[in-house]
């Protein structure tokens, strides 16, 4: 904490990603010693002192109110996401603790097996809020190489995508990718910032591996909803899948992701593959 709150990392992340040509200020001739804005340009843009805003990145001002707030995203030209996510923790560092989280919810309600192998052939599957895999259809396991070699409570989509040998390689732009995953992660850490399998997983991964922890640092935001992955599988090539993600009711955060292609593309026939299992793969393994 010596570095002050986490709503001044926030902010001083932040104001090193935009260039003052980005806000329509000069940049000058001289040489800049800060990356991004300056904090006196900030100040400028938002409308507070420079002392107010040096203050905040200290964490010695703490209750800024919804217009500053606002403002502040304004300048820093934050998305939606980013901007609730500054107001949450502005609402943190005033002392407003959200109530604590309950323990991860990793039972799958039979239903809902069900209703993953009627998806078939399309890959799909359940994460926790945390993107631990808690159950799939057979393509949509096999869509992830390797990631049986873990224990069930060990597979986590974003774990797989950073430290899993094969997590790089399925991946045709990774670090598009990469980034979008350590920025749905701070989403989900300003929605429940007590949450305990998110703060042992970005431990973990803030420690293994270099690249979670500059993209982390960057503090993006960004919710997952849908879109579009380009995979390099090693066993049907390559492939463009659309998906949707959608929120399972009734429970604490689980989400089902399904993947699609348009019949008759080679998409579609790659896709079909993943659910060509040999007979010793016809059944899942257990925990999934």
């Amino acid at each position: 904490m010596s570095e002050g709150t986490e709503l001044g990392r926030f902010l001083r992340a932040r104001r090193a990603q935009v260039h003052p040509q980005d806000v329509g200020l000069r940049a000058g001739t001289g040489i800049r010693r800060t990356p991004g804005l300056r904090r006196e340009e900030l100040a400028t843009l938002s409308g507070v002192s420079v002392g107010y805003l040096t203050r905040l990145e200290r964490g010695s001002e703490t209750r800024p109110s919804p217009a500053v707030v606002t403002a502040l995203g304004e300048a820093l030209q934050l998305s939606p996401e980013a901007l609730q996510r500054l107001h949450e923790l502005v609402a943190l560092a005033a002392g407003r603790t959200p109530v604590p989280s309950p323990g991860p919810a990793r039972a799958v309600r039979e239903s809902v097996r069900t209703l993953l192998e009627t998806l078939r052939p399309s890959p799909s599957y359940v994460v926790s809020r945390a993107n631990d895999l808690l159950a799939a259809n057979r393509p949509g396991l096999r869509l992830f190489p390797g990631i049986t070699d873990w224990p069930p409570e060990h597979r986590n989509l974003t774990r797989y995508m950073f430290l899993h040998s094969m997590g790089r390689r399925l991946y045709r732009d990774w670090e598009k990718m990469a980034a979008h995953s350590a920025a749905h992660l701070r989403a989900m850490a300003g929605a429940d910032p007590d949450m305990p399998e998110l703060t042992q997983l970005v431990g973990e991964l803030v420690v293994k591996s270099p690249e979670f922890a500059r993209l982390w640092e960057r503090y993006d935001v960004q919710a997952r909803g849908g879109g579009q992955k380009h995979f390099q599988h090693p066993e049907v090539g390559s492939m463009c899948l659309s998906y949707e993600v959608m929120a399972i009711s009734r429970t604490d955060g689980q989400r089902l992701v399904s993947y699609q292609a348009t019949p008759g593309t080679p998409d579609h026939d790659a896709m079909l593959l993943l659910d060509m299992a040999s007979p010793r793969d016809a059944e899942l393994p257990e925990g999934v």
